[in-house]
């Protein structure tokens, strides 16, 4: 077989090389720390650590302006970034986008905490900026739901529950009973840093750099962009308002 031929045989078992993300879609890249609970229960302070979510900051921002974002969501160990609609980066192609994503993610994280992690990647797609929204504010949720579960369940652990009898303690409760049961320990879940409650968000912040021409011997101005971060988002309705300025 002709060595042309033996390579047109190859490159059919690369059956998803070119899986497209449809054109005029919204495109979410999603990363997740695998194998993270038993990271964090060895690494890092329950049920929240600034020093982690340094490191998710600094992850978030390498993907955000690795992947030509124009907005970022993270809450504990996942990011979400979302691209243009019309971006043609890596001409769409979903291996190169999760894997290169995945890769970003590991690479940054572990080289601010200082040990080898992993992350895995999936693409979110909508048609509409209604749809966008409700990603975020579904993603946006399950942080408040987590944050939460770990503030509850952390409190139970530190006064000498077990895993199972905490579980189990907390199983069936609804968010006032869990917040009731915070407040038995002299915790306000509500007066816990936002950052914890409703995630971070990242985004470019456009401002205008003054200078001063030294030929003309005038005064200058130029429109310039730089990286901005929000850690207190507002929630529910407020936070589809929020984003719509980047959409």
């Amino acid at each position: 077989m002709k060595p042309d031929e033996f390579e047109r045989k190859m490159r059919l078992g690369e059956r998803f090389h070119h899986l497209r993300v449809e054109e005029d879609c919204f495109l979410v890249l999603r990363v997740d720390g695998r194998s993270f609970s038993r990271f964090t229960e060895r690494k890092v302070e329950k049920p929240f650590d600034a020093r982690f979510h340094d490191w998710m900051r600094a992850t978030t921002e390498a993907l955000f302006v690795g992947f030509d974002g124009i907005y970022a969501f993270t809450e504990s160990d996942e990011i979400s970034v979302l691209l243009p609609q019309q971006t043609q980066l890596f001409d769409r192609e979903v291996e190169k986008l999760v894997s290169l994503s995945a890769s970003k993610a590991a690479a940054t994280f572990s080289l601010a905490c200082g040990e080898a992690v992993d992350f895995d990647a999936r693409i979110w797609v909508g048609e509409s900026v209604d749809n966008v929204l409700d990603y975020f504010r579904w993603r946006q949720d399950d942080a408040t739901r987590c944050a939460l579960n770990g503030w509850s369940y952390w409190t139970l652990r530190k006064q000498g529950a077990t895993v199972a009898a905490a579980t189990a303690r907390l199983e069936g409760l609804t968010r006032a009973e869990k917040e009731a049961l915070l407040a038995a320990y002299g915790i306000s879940f509500a007066e816990t840093p936002l950052w914890q409650q409703t995630g971070s968000g990242l985004y470019w912040n456009s401002y205008v750099k003054e200078g001063f021409d030294p030929v003309k011997q005038v005064a200058t101005s130029a429109l310039r962009r730089r990286l901005a971060w929000e850690e207190a988002l507002p929630s529910g309705d407020a936070y589809r308002d929020f984003l719509r300025a980047f959409l």
